[in-house]
């Protein structure tokens, strides 16, 4: 609020300018509008409590305004000006679907809002609007959300320094969330530069993986890992995946759950079981993969010369000062005649 032009003008813009992330954020917005006001036709106060709290901290602080960051920094004018105007937008609806369980602060906060009335007690309730309801962009965007949570994850249980940046591929059927979300790739999954391809078939050494059930990444970052500790974590997220796909197929066995349960829930359970079976499939193609390169990579370690050859007592993954920015090649294999090289760390 204290960084808005003196000249801003608060309200949404027209629809052509919101991009990916802003259609995401309205329907979000939309939806807990939509259903806190059915949980307080129903008494249910707790519920509707949850709802705009998991909102406001999980959905506009975490991500959409570290989202529109990059936007409001960019130096387009246009872009600047759209970002802004829906943060101003969501802040106000969220500020009057809190009002109701903390009516002194969302007060004094929406007299801070530009354009605020006389007071925010007196203004409309939001209800659900189908004019701001895009499912399309809100799954595409939840995509991309999938993939960089899956990246910062890795890194994080991996210990990369986040200035230590990477090109990366995206292996996916459906590259258009992501080829129009670059930005945020670049920013938060500190991508230097993205390939997408519908199938990768290229070499897999020195890779590190992550997975989701719409899309599988390739992330060249071994000589900055231990591969033992990347197949643990892969490992790790094989048994959640396996855990997570084990209690849907309970749920959808349960013949009286199936019989009972609301249509549009038994839905959402299949739909769930169907992107953890994707997503498992993913991590065992990468453990697979991960697996292939290790056992290349012990087989060169053993036949490098002497004059590269380290004293044993050292781990395979040399240290940051022993190794050069390029992987060391060693002869395949198959054939010590060949002119290729592999690479190994």
């Amino acid at each position: 609020l204290m960084n808005l032009p003196e000249d801003f003008e608060p309200g949404l813009p027209s629809e052509e300018m919101l991009d990916m992330s802003d259609k995401w954020v309205l329907t979000k917005l939309n939806q807990v509008a939509g259903a806190m006001t059915d949980n307080l036709e129903h008494y249910e106060m707790g519920l509707a409590a949850a709802k705009i709290n998991s909102f406001i901290w999980d959905v506009y602080c975490d991500w959409f305004i570290e989202i529109a960051k990059p936007r409001l920094n960019s130096g387009d004018a246009e872009q600047a000006d759209t970002a802004r105007r829906v943060l101003v937008y969501v802040l106000d609806k969220a500020l009057k679907l809190l009002h109701p369980f903390m009516p002194f602060i969302t007060e004094e906060l929406y007299q801070a809002l530009p354009g605020s009335a006389e007071t925010i007690m007196t203004q409309s309730w939001p209800t659900f609007d189908e004019a701001h309801n895009w499912a399309d962009e809100e799954e595409a965007f939840e995509k991309v959300m999938d993939y960089i949570k899956a990246v910062r994850t890795m890194r994080t249980e991996m210990n990369v320094h986040p200035a230590k940046k990477t090109s990366m591929i995206i292996e996916t059927a459906d590259p258009a969330p992501f080829q129009s979300a670059e930005v945020y790739l670049a920013k938060f999954a500190f991508a230097t530069d993205v390939t997408f391809t519908e199938k990768y078939e290229g070499s897999t050494d020195g890779m590190v993986q992550v997975s989701t059930h719409a899309a599988r990444g390739f992330i060249p970052m071994m000589e900055l890992i231990d591969r033992e500790k990347e197949l643990a974590r892969l490992n790790k997220e094989k048994a959640k995946a396996e855990k997570e796909l084990a209690m849907f197929e309970n749920q959808l066995n349960n013949p009286k759950f199936v019989e009972r349960a609301p249509a549009a829930l038994v839905e959402d359970i299949r739909n769930k079981h169907a992107k953890s079976q994707d997503k498992l499939a993913n991590i065992e193609q990468s453990i697979k993969a991960l697996g292939l390169c290790g056992k290349r990579i012990l087989i060169c370690k053993k036949l490098l010369p002497g004059s590269l050859r380290h004293e044993s007592s050292l781990p395979l993954r040399l240290s940051p000062a022993s190794y050069s920015s390029s992987p060391t090649p060693c002869r395949s294999v198959t054939s010590r005649k060949r002119q290729a090289d592999e690479y190994c760390f």
